[in-house]
């Protein structure tokens, strides 16, 4: 069963990195943002919404999915809902562009916020199936192979997205990078549908209302203590997103930027994932150390750029951060569902998902910070705030 359920978990996270590679917050979007707006503040904002459209809500999906044994139907709407909001970002592009700016920007942020929105339902039910069907230390291998071979669809993706941007003026490129990625993230989304799942043995009776559930899982944060130093941890781990955005746009004044070359970034990234999942499956179950691993790389990353900006800078930083990005990725789950009860498990993901959301928006800040300060001084308080959950990192209580 194991390699069934790995086969599919592996064929969503390949088609899933192939459409989001087309919109990588680091390269592609950024520039596509750019093109509808020379304010680099918006393009913090925009990149913000795709990563982070889904606050609140899920504590509203996990104060229903604590008491569900089946939770498969509801993604199945999430999924219906990220595919439609992503190829309407493409059709949106394609009929409005360059002749309607102001509204193109408006109808990509909508889509961007229902993209991500869906997934904070979609998280919630995602998480409960992988721990449903994986044990834990057979989770942290099939989250690592489905990683891998997401860092593989990515650098096909990265590949073709540079073979459009060289080939076609945008924003047509633009639409048709979405429209195409689309139909990809549809097979991916169809492949994790077909998952069985089985019923979830010990369930919570749902209060009688959303207000006494917050009141509850407030106080099991209260008293775990180490659900605290996982939260403060994993919202660190967002640091590295101060800067992220931004980094295409720097390189972009130091260097020509062709289409090969943005595609070029996206590949070497997805390479250094591809490298990370190799030695993040050799090291699981021990999510603790793949975290402090994945905090020195960042921070690595950073310092580079900071102190050397150059082209080849530019490649090391890359490559360093997509091993770092899967790190927290593999850390940041195992370790939670590590801690949390079976009864309790949506909420406990609900709570961390929720409190360290606000890192999904660090682009926003930083795009303040750039406008205002520089460079430098962006790069040092990104590299100031990872050294802060470095330290938090080593805290971790995972026995």
């Amino acid at each position: 069963m194991y390699a069934k359920n790995n086969l599919k978990n592996v064929l969503h996270g390949f088609f899933l990195a192939v459409a989001l590679t087309i919109a990588e917050p680091s390269t592609t979007l950024p520039l596509i943002i750019h093109h509808f707006s020379q304010n680099v503040a918006i393009v913090g904002i925009f990149t913000s919404l795709l990563r982070g459209g889904a606050i609140l809500v899920q504590l509203f999906a996990a104060f229903y999915a604590q008491s569900f044994r089946y939770v498969m139907p509801y993604l199945h709407l999430v999924f219906l809902a990220r595919f439609l909001s992503w190829l309407g970002i493409g059709l949106a592009i394609y009929f409005f562009g360059s002749t309607y700016p102001t509204l193109t920007l408006w109808f990509i942020g909508i889509g961007l916020f229902f993209f991500s929105f869906s997934a904070g339902f979609g998280s919630i039910y995602f998480n409960e199936i992988l721990a449903k069907i994986f044990t834990h230390e057979l989770r942290g291998r099939s989250m690592a192979n489905r990683q891998f071979f997401a860092a593989i669809g990515s650098i096909l993706s990265g590949l073709a997205a540079g073979w459009i941007l060289q080939h076609f003026k945008p924003p047509t490129s633009y639409a048709y990078l979405f429209i195409v990625s689309a139909f990809f993230m549809g097979l991916g989304l169809l492949a994790f549908s077909t998952i069985e799942e089985p019923p979830k043995e010990s369930i919570s009776q749902k209060e009688k209302s959303f207000f006494e559930f917050l009141r509850n899982a407030f106080t099991l944060l209260k008293e775990d203590k180490r659900l605290q130093i996982q939260i403060v941890t994993v919202l660190l781990s967002y640091s590295f997103l101060f800067g992220f955005a931004f980094v295409i746009l720097q390189a972009k004044e130091h260097i020509e930027l062709t289409g090969w070359l943005v595609g070029g970034f996206i590949v070497v990234q997805m390479g250094g994932a591809l490298l990370g999942n190799l030695i993040w499956r050799r090291l699981s179950p021990r999510y603790k150390q793949i975290m402090i691993a994945s905090f020195l790389l960042a921070i690595l990353a950073y310092a580079l750029l900071l102190l050397t900006p150059s082209k080849l800078s530019y490649f090391f930083a890359f490559f360093a951060l997509g091993m770092a990005i899967d790190g927290f990725r593999i850390s940041t789950m195992n370790l939670l569902l590590l801690i949390a009860p079976e009864s309790k498990r949506p909420v406990y993901i609900a709570l961390q998902n929720n409190l360290t959301s606000i890192g999904l928006f660090f682009a926003i800040p930083g795009g303040f910070i750039l406008k205002i300060f520089g460079y430098e001084v962006l790069y040092s308080f990104t590299i100031a705030m990872l050294g802060l959950g470095l330290y938090f990192a080593t805290r971790l209580k995972v026995d």
